[in-house]
């Protein structure tokens, strides 16, 4: 530890946050929602007397689920361009950006993930409610908006929380598109300076005290929600 450098974190860590931590959580919450909203539709897509819709929705989560998350990055971000330029019927690739091709990404690689949260609360709720919904002459996306979803919701609180703290520990993968995420903006620093013992070992510090911490009020939360339960 003599050779370690503690002055190149005290003159990188105002950059690091402002510009890479900033990043990283404003990726993550945009993921987050986008995410769980439709992962949402998916679960109900899932749980779906259609057939075509709960074979859709089974066939996208089975998919992305067994992928690594690295190649979907990979993918998005080089065929994003050239799908939306498809879509509005341009010649040449419309420039995405990397920000919106990761959020993009995000959003449908977390959503698999979120799918299978949702549809484990949903059908953690009794049964007699969706009929009791349809009693009432409610049909089934009713019964789910009104009825099932936010008492799953709240079920399904800790769970969502932890697999957003996942979330936020795989946006560190953005790294390899040289996007400026926290981990990003720390390689810059290292590579400037030839500090990269230092740099990486902040950056591993700082993702334990934040994911740690999170994960003692997610656990508390859960205790929480078993009692009101």
């Amino acid at each position: 530890m003599g050779n370690f450098d503690f002055d190149v974190i005290s003159r990188s860590w105002v950059y690091l946050f402002q510009t890479g931590m900033a990043f990283t959580l404003q990726l993550t919450a945009l993921a987050m929602v986008g995410g769980i909203l439709l992962g949402t539709l998916l679960a109900m897509m899932r749980l779906s007397s259609n057939r075509a819709l709960s074979l859709v929705a089974s066939s996208y989560v089975n998919l992305i689920r067994s992928i690594p998350l690295v190649l979907v990055i990979f993918w998005f971000y080089f065929l994003v361009p050239y799908i939306a330029a498809w879509v509005i019927g341009a010649d040449e690739p419309v420039k995405v950006g990397g920000f919106t091709s990761a959020l993009i990404t995000f959003i449908m690689f977390e959503a698999a993930y979120y799918c299978e949260i949702m549809r484990s609360g949903i059908q953690s709720i009794p049964r007699g409610q969706v009929w009791a919904g349809q009693a009432l002459g409610m049909n089934y996306w009713q019964s789910m908006s009104n009825i099932v979803l936010p008492q799953a919701f709240r079920n399904m609180i800790p769970v969502l929380l932890t697999q957003t703290i996942v979330l936020f520990q795989d946006v560190s993968l953005v790294y390899v598109l040289s996007i400026p995420d926290f981990v990003g903006a720390a390689s810059k620093v290292a590579q400037r300076d030839g500090r990269l013992v230092e740099m990486y070992v902040f950056v591993a510090v700082v993702y334990f005290v934040l994911c740690f911490s999170l994960s003692l009020l997610v656990k508390r939360l859960h205790q929480r929600v078993a009692i009101i339960r």
